[in-house]
């Protein structure tokens, strides 16, 4: 069997270290930072705890590298909302449906994880900082004042709307990683009522 050449190698290593970014994502999304021992995530990823260093020197720094991605993906979830088609309603249904995707749960819990638990690396704190809820309700306030010029959006303060909706969406999605037998999160047309008004 012929060597690996440069490029086959470099393949290899990038599929192994997203083989542990997932298997990372799945570990601390569950059990944080405090309850995440490398040798989880290791054991997730099916790989042996030595091999896991040579990815990532230590638990903060990986823990760091997901909820950078996390944080980079949820703003460019909500950026995209501008590039939908579609009427504002159209699209704030279309971001509904995809932040309510059952993918994207363990990245939320992920976060989630990040803005509540003890000993969360200073640098993952400032990456949540740069993220803030604030710059989520900066990207979709021109579609929901798009949205309230042509009636299809509820009146009144288009900020207070957008965090009231964030709310709830964020609210769904931690009830939703209970794995309640009985919780069922409600569909996206009964969650646009809230946002289009009686």
């Amino acid at each position: 069997m012929a060597p690996l050449n440069d490029e086959q190698l470099h393949q290899i290593r990038d599929e192994r270290k997203e083989q542990i970014i997932e298997a990372a994502l799945k570990v601390f999304s569950r059990r944080g930072i405090a309850g995440t021992k490398m040798s989880m995530v290791a054991a997730e990823a099916g790989i042996s705890h030595g091999l896991l260093y040579h990815y990532f020197k230590s638990k903060d720094e990986l823990f760091i590298t997901l909820v950078q991605r996390a944080m980079v993906g949820a703003h460019d979830a909500m950026k995209s909302i501008h590039g939908l088609q579609g009427s504002p309603l159209d699209k704030i249904k279309c971001l509904t449906k995809d932040i309510l995707d059952e993918s994207g749960r363990p990245y939320f819990m992920l976060i989630y994880q990040a803005r509540t638990s003890e000993g969360v690396p200073e640098k993952a704190k400032e990456l949540i900082a740069q993220y803030s809820l604030k710059s989520f309700v900066d990207e979709l306030l021109p579609v929901f004042q798009e949205g309230q010029q042509t009636g299809d959006i509820a009146a009144g303060d288009p900020v207070e709307l957008i965090s009231a909706y964030l709310s709830v969406l964020s609210s769904l999605m931690i009830l939703n990683a209970q794995d309640e037998e009985n919780y069922r999160i409600p569909s996206g047309d009964i969650l646009m009522r809230m946002v289009t008004g009686p």
